[in-house]
């Protein structure tokens, strides 16, 4: 028998752990219903019991109304759980010719006060009742004061249940009813999803009756497009610095190392050499041969050897070495940078500094690194 009675206790000789608190109890609904049956927060058994003493309206004495008919509750449950609905319930209890208690809910659907209530009782909902109604659900929470269904609102709109035909109502409680991330979620939606959004009949409302809420959400719509679009530009300002100094590393390789793509400088490679590793050679390689090649190599002759020009005074200006450096012409564009007028001057150097701060990445495929240099021309 001493065995048995200590068998709730456990190894160490302490008391019993206590029992988990009901929210979080293992045997609630969540882990014996299905998800398409919603959620609850409390045991079965206790849940079945609230449910029938809300559906039977045993020895109700209050009555809430709606436009379609009368719903029978208990003022103790709907003043304990709505400090709004205390307040109502005692100024129905003053009024000398009320001869019953009553709570008055207008303009929103009967059903949904039912739910509404139901979940005042039982803290459950069925997951199609939320569909269909989660946006009065969210506007009675709010206004009653109920704030565990007015998270659960949220994070059901969060999701899943926010779509481009009601997500401009949803923004506008949102704002209404203190809910920032909801209000950022929607808000995110509308400007990304914006030709649908502008198209759904809640857009057309909320034009109509609040034309400054409008004009808000139209000036987020330009501004996210002028920076998706500065993006784009920044990123593909970064991918032609990013060529263009490929570029300057395969002219090293191609003039120090020699290339097995284009042809050793001065040196004899082996056949069984390994091809090149560099991917600017190859696109390289048809500027280098008709540079090499070109009988109308003067200034403005010819665009290639123009390009190549620029190519090899762009190294120069990023080359460190005083003498030695066997890239073509390297010292003779030295010698150049003491003649160079100011604007010239200007330029080269914000290109030099664009082209210096992409050594820090690396990957980029050469394409047509000559882009960037005709921005000179």
């Amino acid at each position: 028998m001493a065995e048995k009675r200590m068998g709730n206790i456990n190894s160490r000789g302490c008391s019993p752990e206590a029992p988990p608190v009901p929210g979080l109890m293992t045997n609630c609904k969540p882990c014996k219903r299905s998800a398409a049956r919603g959620c609850c927060v409390v045991t079965d058994a206790t849940r079945d019991l609230w449910d029938k003493l809300f559906a039977e309206g045993y020895q109700a004495d209050v009555f809430v109304c709606t436009n379609e008919g009368v719903i029978p509750a208990h003022a103790s449950i709907l003043g304990t759980a709505s400090p709004v609905m205390k307040n109502m319930l005692r100024q129905s209890r003053r009024a000398e010719e009320a001869v019953e208690k009553a709570i008055s809910i207008r303009g929103v659907p009967h059903h949904a006060v039912r739910v509404f209530l139901r979940f005042l009782y039982s803290s459950c909902y069925e997951q199609e009742e939320m569909n269909q109604f989660v946006l009065h659900l969210l506007v009675l929470s709010h206004v009653f004061v109920i704030p565990t269904l007015k998270n659960l609102c949220v994070q059901q709109l969060e999701r899943g249940l926010l779509t481009t035909e009601n997500v401009v109502d949803v923004f506008q409680l949102a704002r209404l009813f203190d809910a920032p991330r909801l209000c950022l979620l929607c808000h995110r939606m509308i400007v990304r999803n914006f030709e649908a959004v502008s198209a759904s009949e809640g857009w057309k409302v909320m034009k109509q009756s609040n034309p400054r809420l409008e004009k808000e959400l139209l000036e987020s719509v330009i501004d996210a497009d002028t920076r998706k679009n500065e993006r784009l530009k920044k990123l593909e300002e970064r991918k032609i610095y990013l060529q263009l100094h490929e570029a300057m590393e395969a002219l090293v390789h191609i003039c120090r190392d020699g290339c097995r793509t284009i042809g050793p400088h001065d040196k004899v490679l082996r056949r069984s050499a390994d091809p090149c590793n560099f991917p600017a050679c190859r696109g390289l390689e048809a500027l280098v041969r008709h540079f090499a090649g070109c009988k109308n190599r003067v200034l403005g002759g010819c665009t290639h050897c123009k390009r190549m020009w620029q190519l090899l005074e762009l190294h120069s200006r990023l080359c460190s070495q005083v003498d030695g450096c066997k890239v073509p012409l390297c010292r003779h564009f030295k010698e150049k940078l003491r003649h160079q007028n100011k604007k010239d001057e200007v330029k080269w150097k914000l290109l030099v500094s664009k082209v210096l701060e992409a050594k820090s990445f690396s990957g980029a495929p050469f394409l047509q690194s000559m882009v960037a240099v005709c921005a000179l021309t």
